[in-house]
């Protein structure tokens, strides 16, 4: 009988696994899945109760090969792929692939990789769970149906390349319409006032003008604002009231997988993607010493809030120890979940406290110490005593106008001593900073330095950072922990939006599939039609539901959108969206097409009327024609004709082209494949009247070549000087730059052997 055999994801696991479990197992890695549905057809009978057809993931076949070699002769196979769905289905895979008579599957879930954890795992094994296999599968085959019906639509409709997902398609459609309240959004102007003021004693401090008796004030002008300027110069400013009052302010709750991201990208600077592999990384094991990778951090696929008692506890001793008596708590602090959180899993912290930032530094990467001290440091504080802020606020009095004036000081900082949330737009306190006020009493009189009336505007919402829409995202229930990352870098690459200055841009290309997709397909690409469809999800993984009435639901009305779509959505590249201008050459409609070299304005009479333009959007959304420039005349003389050449645009950059069009079609690229960037060297080629040109191969190497290729097919890999050669007299030498010999200045002359180091 062979040795059982545990089967986990990730190769690195298998390290660390090894460790704990010494040579009484074999430990293997499916190298995340091993199968899924097929790359080139949908793969789901619908007509059969959507029956997914799975197929061998390119490449792991040698992987299934290694882990039926492991299995050979074991009887007990642990199956411990991560805790969650996409880990349940490998499991599943996995357990099918190496099924035999006699042989029993067990189900092992790690939450952290120490050695305690990984023991009382392995005493303590599950069955595979069906129905949160069951669940994964019902979202493979709910994306699949909408990716590999959708995405063609758009093939044929606006370009080959694009895709539509079912939750990727929703983050687009966020971007898009706050983008568009953006342009909607008309500024309105405003005025405050601020008193300057002083007390008996320092510091000097402000107050904000804020009713007119006992009604709020709105200042719409500058003329009111000096209006108002005028009526006070000269009242007495006296405090009217003060309050006074202690305010306690609790720690965050240990970091979810959004919550992490969110911190993250506006502490760290890093991106969705980049937070989840680092995180990955702790989680599965750093070496800490020869031999000994540990698990920093407990899973990081998590929307619970949930600690272990003894974790809660184990940090309350460090308090004790390191800040004292204070700071720590008498009893541990738990967090409560929210309605939409799945319970599997603990909130991301580290496996234990006792490995503090610092003293695993040394076996950290720069951004690798940088997460874990974050999650670290988050834990930790939210075990510490609340900060007590001291806040002092007066209303001052000035004939009939009221003026506010606020100040606050951490009495003590509590857990802020060790970790402040870094908020969207705050201090890294989330409040804003509050000036310091003198002592006050109520009835005393204020001395008024000077009056400052300035202008403002409303402001538009503010665009989408990766933080802000990961939050926009949880908070709608949209997707799920594991999923943020890759939906954020998924309408990246498509094209669909552009991050700019940090915030999310939705570029034309997001438009018009949004457009078409929102047209189309109202519901599938709604907010809360894909939140409900992700309680739906949960609700078959808890066994309330059953994944064929999920699927059914969804399916037919999809269907007859789609349906519909194929036959009235709008073909950009040939109808293309109306825009409401005028052709300036025949007066018909412009409309918005998409083309080999991308989006541009064509007239709706064409092939009547050819004429198109490029076109820009203002701050508003405006569509602006841009009127081509003039053609440039060159210097070139047409080899066919002898006209003068003229400089053009196409698809693949710069050409010249003969005057003479249509008369003589003459053209000569200027393009990596025709003539390039001129370098001032003639064609050495006899008979031939070109010039040799720096241009660039398929694969990005720069050569040089003749410009009036293919008639002529001189080329060299070394760039040509002009300078003739002072041994043989040819036209020019070439250059050859290498580390060990610097550059060089040659002949190219076969039986010439000149050469002339030059640096």
């Amino acid at each position: 009988m062979g040795k059982p055999l545990v089967v986990v994801e990730s190769p690195t696991k298998v390290r660390t696994l090894k460790k704990y479990l010494g040579s009484d197992y074999t430990v293997a890695a499916t190298v995340g899945h091993i199968r899924d549905l097929p790359q080139k057809e949908m793969g789901i009978d619908v007509d059969n109760g959507f029956t997914p057809r799975y197929t061998i993931i390119p490449g792991k076949q040698r992987v299934i090969q290694e882990l039926k070699k492991a299995a050979a002769g074991a009887e007990e196979i642990y199956l411990a792929p991560d805790p969650d769905r996409e880990g349940e289905a490998i499991a599943w895979h996995a357990a099918d692939i190496l099924k035999k008579k006699g042989r029993r599957f067990h189900r092992i879930l790690f939450h952290e990789l120490t050695k305690e954890a990984i023991r009382k795992a392995m005493d303590r094994p599950q069955e595979l769970d069906p129905h949160k296999f069951e669940a994964q599968q019902a979202r493979r085959i709910l994306d699949r149906l909408v990716g590999y019906q959708v995405s063609p639509l758009l093939w044929r409709k606006v370009k080959g390349g694009l895709s539509a997902g079912r939750v990727q398609s929703v983050a687009l459609r966020i971007i898009c319409e706050r983008e568009r309240a953006i342009q909607a959004f008309v500024p309105v102007e405003y005025w405050s006032i601020t008193a300057h003021l002083a007390g008996d004693g320092p510091p000097p401090f402000t107050a904000k003008l804020v009713k007119r008796g006992r009604e709020k004030l709105t200042i719409p002008d500058e003329a009111a604002a000096n209006a108002i300027v005028a009526e006070l110069n000269g009242r007495p400013f006296r405090v009217e009231t003060v309050l006074k009052k202690t305010v306690r302010k609790n720690p965050a709750p240990p970091f979810t997988t959004s919550k992490l991201q969110q911190e993250a990208i506006r502490k760290l600077r890093f991106t969705a993607k980049k937070t989840m592999l680092i995180a990955q990384q702790l989680y599965e094991g750093i070496d800490l010493g020869p031999g000994e990778p540990v698990g920093l951090i407990t899973y990081m696929r998590t929307d619970s809030t949930r600690i272990a008692a003894e974790a809660a506890e184990e940090a309350r001793r460090l308090i004790q120890e390191r800040f004292g008596s204070d700071y720590s708590l008498e009893k541990p602090r738990f967090f409560k979940n929210s309605k939409q959180a799945q319970d599997a899993h603990e909130a991301i912290r580290p496996t234990a406290v006792s490995h503090t930032p610092e003293s695993v530094a040394p076996h950290l990467s720069p951004d690798q110490f940088a997460l874990y001290q974050l999650i670290w440091q988050r834990f930790v504080a939210s075990q510490m005593q609340e900060a007590l802020i001291d806040q002092v606020s007066a209303a001052i009095g000035a004939g009939e106008y009221r003026f506010t004036a606020g100040g606050s000081a951490v009495k003590f900082p509590g857990f802020m001593a060790l970790y402040r949330p870094e908020e969207e737009n705050g201090d890294g306190n989330g409040e804003k900073p509050r000036e310091q006020l003198p002592e006050l009493r109520e009835g005393q009189a204020l001395s008024l330095q000077r009056l400052e009336p300035k202008q403002h505007f409303t402001q538009p919402p503010p665009r989408f950072s990766e933080a802000s829409l990961v939050k926009e995202l949880e908070e709608n229930g949209i997707g799920r922990p594991s999923t943020y990352a890759a939906i954020l870098s998924t309408i990246r690459d498509k094209g669909y939006v552009d991050l700019v200055r940090g915030y999310f841009r939705p570029s034309e290309l997001g438009f018009i599939v949004n457009d078409l997709l929102v047209m189309s397909f109202p519901d599938v690409f709604d907010v809360e039609f894909t939140a409900r469809m992700e309680t739906h999800l949960d609700l078959v993984e808890s066994d309330q539901l059953n994944s064929q009435e999920v699927l059914s639901q969804f399916y037919t009305p999809f269907r007859k959108d789609l349906d519909a779509a194929a036959e009235k959505m709008v073909s950009i590249k040939g109808v293309g969206f109306p825009t409401g201008l005028a052709c300036p050459a025949c007066g018909k409609r412009l409309h918005i097409k998409i083309g080999k070299n991308g989006h541009f304005l064509a007239c709706s009479g064409y092939p009547a009327c050819t004429h198109s333009s490029d076109y820009t959007r203002d701050e508003k959304g405006h569509i602006q024609p841009v009127t081509p420039p003039p053609e440039e005349v060159t210097d070139k003389v047409c080899a066919k004709c002898g006209r003068p050449m003229v400089l053009k645009k196409g698809r693949y950059g710069d050409f010249l082209a003969c005057s003479g069009f249509p008369e003589c079609k003459n053209t000569q690229s200027l393009s990596a494949n025709g003539a390039g960037k001129s370098i001032g060297v003639a064609c050495p080629e006899a008979g031939c009247t070109g010039e040799i040109v720096e241009k660039s191969s398929k694969r990005g190497k720069v050569f040089y070549g003749c410009n009036r290729y293919p008639e002529c097919s001189f080329a060299s890999w070394d760039k040509p000087v002009a300078r003739p050669c002072p041994a043989c007299g040819a036209p020019f030498l070439v250059e050859r730059t290498t580390k060990k010999s610097g550059t060089v200045h040659s002949c190219l002359n076969p039986e010439c052997r000149f050469k002339e180091q030059v640096g």
